[in-house]
């Protein structure tokens, strides 16, 4: 039981890391498009060169 005593706290902490780390990703724009690039490579006119 002695144990609890650090698991909790460092499961609470390694919760919030994710949480924050989700919402800061949220806020960069990651999610905005996600099926983009899955369409974009079908289309006729795909380059293989990146833009610039």
């Amino acid at each position: 039981m002695d144990i609890l005593v650090i698991l909790i706290p460092v499961s609470l902490f390694l919760g919030a890391l994710g949480l924050v780390g989700f919402f800061w990703l949220l806020r960069k724009g990651q999610f905005d498009d996600p099926d983009g690039d899955a369409n974009r490579i079908l289309r006729d006119d795909y380059d293989d060169h990146p833009k610039q």
